[in-house]
Parts: C-alpha cells; structure tokens; sequence
C-alpha cells in the first residue's frame, strides 16, 4: 500500500471515531497541499473545535516537518481550535495517541519527531481527548 492510501485509510479511520462519539467532522484530503494552513481533520461539538494533524506509521518514530508543524499550529490559532496531532503506530493497531504540539520535540535539523516511548508517556488516547 502507498503512503498516500495509508495516510486516507488513517484519516477515515480516525473520521469514523469522531462521528461515533457524537462530534461532527471532516476530512481534509489536500490538506499538505493547499497554498494556505489547514488540518487533515476538522472535528467539533458545542463549545469546542479540534484541529487535527494525522499520522501514521509503521516505524517508532514519526517525523513531521517544520511545514506540517507551523500549518496546523497556525490554523488551529485563526480558527480558534485546539491544535493536535494524531499518530497511529501500526504494531499497536486502533490505538491514536494525541499530541499537543508543545509536547512534541524538536530534531537538531528543525523538523519535529514523535516517538511511540513520547507518545505513551506524553500522549492522550482518543476516549481522553473526546471528553
């Protein structure tokens, strides 16, 4: 399976959680290629809006670039929604884990990395983010 097809899997995935805990949602699917900031996933309710970066990986780490990083956070703060990032590792399959992105840590190159150590440590899973 492609990156890209791994990626929309993860995002319906993840759309399908939101809409059965009562949250209205939508996907984003050109999110990381449109001129202007936005999330792969928008999902809300009354009082409350979640901008949501998602990844997923097979690997124990998930790297994510300046350029996702500084989109979501900027979205997400002209909106008015709280930013996030989602991140699946494949070995803990139906387990998302949630990240501020102050939680997340810098590389010596300025990207950013999540680990699944960081993610378990650090992270919100999906029934703590909800409520």
């Amino acid at each position: 399976m492609n990156l890209k097809a791994k990626g929309t899997r993860a995002e319906r995935e993840l759309l399908e959680l939101f809409w059965k805990a009562n949250f209205a949602c939508l996907r984003a699917p050109a999110s990381g290629s449109m001129r202007h900031p936005g999330p792969d996933i928008l999902a809300g309710k009354v009082n409350r809006r979640l901008a949501i970066e998602c990844k997923s990986t097979k690997e124990v780490k998930q790297y994510i670039t300046k350029n996702d990083y500084e989109q979501i956070t900027e979205f997400a703060r002209i909106f008015g929604a709280e930013a996030w990032f989602a991140v699946r590792f494949d070995n803990l399959k139906d387990k998302w884990f949630f990240l501020n992105p102050e939680d997340i840590k810098i590389t010596e190159g300025g990207n950013f990395v999540i680990t699944l150590e960081e993610a378990k440590r650090k992270g919100l899973l999906f029934e703590e983010v909800i409520k």
